[in-house]
């Protein structure tokens, strides 16, 4: 087995901004592992809210080369390393390595049904008033829109939107930026603006206090929700996950993670960090029946991978298997 890990960047079409801070570019770390005439790939995304840099991942990726060379398969992967980013790339390569040694799709190998187009949210990023209405205004005819806030201001970037945008659905995320205080003064407001669900409005180490409060408002878990293990500390806090493949660390994790969060009585969201096609291929077999899918990645992209996944507007196309799967 021959591991590769590289680093690469795609250009933002502009700059993206959410109550963290601002980016221009998506770094991203590609993992191809090669086993004769066939290499299987996979894309990370390292994030520092979690502790990862583009060199610790790389790190992590490097220190289990021995293992892959002699035969460590998915399962072992999943016992090895926690999840997160390293995890993730690693485990959708071997997917699609799986899937190219045998010619059978991953959906195939998965048990899982072949995928069918989904609509996606498309996610306007944090900005002025003015500035995220005329955004929402370019986007008006996406039937989902996904608002970035997490600050002061933020029922006037909204009701902005809506004056873009007046016949989208709404959900928004506060990219942990409220407090239950906040909660409890906004949710009626947003839900007379049409608003169905806000995602991880408080911090994860805070979200205790969502613990028996009236949640008229859905609240998505998204920074408290990582894999199987963390799903335990969500009931009666939250109504939805949000699960993204970098913090899952991986597609097999992900399925496992989707399948006992229906059981548990959680609806699901299928989201994504901004990365290129290549990230979404395998995020979107978790998404097929679920309640939100926000895999926008490449539309907030100057460019893309090649053989990328098709967008007829907000309407995502399953990949191609020259570009994964």
């Amino acid at each position: 087995m021959l591991v590769s890990v590289t680093r690469d960047a795609f250009k933002l079409k502009q700059t993206f901004t959410i109550s963290r801070g601002s980016r221009d570019v998506a770094e991203v770390l590609t993992v191809q592992l090669t086993k004769g005439e066939h290499t299987g790939r996979g894309e990370c995304y390292p994030y520092a809210r979690y502790g990862e840099s583009l060199d610790s991942v790389t790190e992590q990726i490097r220190a289990i080369e021995a293992q892959l060379s002699n035969g460590l398969d998915r399962h072992g992967l999943r016992e090895l390393m926690p999840a997160g980013a390293a995890r993730n790339a690693v485990d959708c390569a071997l997917w699609d390595l799986e899937a190219k040694q045998s010619g059978v799709p991953v959906w195939k190998l998965a048990g899982l049904p072949a995928p069918e187009t989904i609509i996606t949210a498309y996610t306007l990023s944090l900005d002025t008033p003015d500035a995220m209405q005329a955004a929402a205004a370019e986007h008006s005819s996406r039937p989902l829109l996904k608002i970035k806030l997490g600050g002061e201001g933020d029922l006037e970037r909204l009701q902005a939107v809506r004056r873009g945008a007046p016949d989208a659905r709404l959900i928004v995320d506060a990219n942990e930026g409220w407090s239950a205080t906040d909660y409890d003064r906004l949710a009626p407001v947003m839900l007379e603006l049409g608003v169905t669900m806000v995602e991880q409005p408080l911090p994860s180490q805070q979200d205790d206090e969502l613990l028996g409060r009236t949640r008229p408002l859905t609240v998505c878990a998204d920074e408290s929700c990582h894999d199987v293990a963390s799903l335990a500390g969500l009931s009666g806090k939250y109504d939805m996950i949000n699960i993204k493949l970098d913090k899952a660390g991986g597609l097999t994790e992900a399925l496992a993670l989707r399948d006992a969060a229906i059981t548990a009585g959680f609806e699901i969201m299928v989201g994504c960090m901004v990365t290129s096609s290549l990230a979404m291929a395998p995020a979107m077999l978790v998404a097929q029946g679920a309640a939100v899918a926000d895999l926008d990645g490449p539309l907030l992209l100057g460019e893309d991978r090649q053989s990328a996944i098709v967008y007829n507007g907000s309407e995502m196309e399953p990949a191609s298997a020259a570009l994964w799967g």
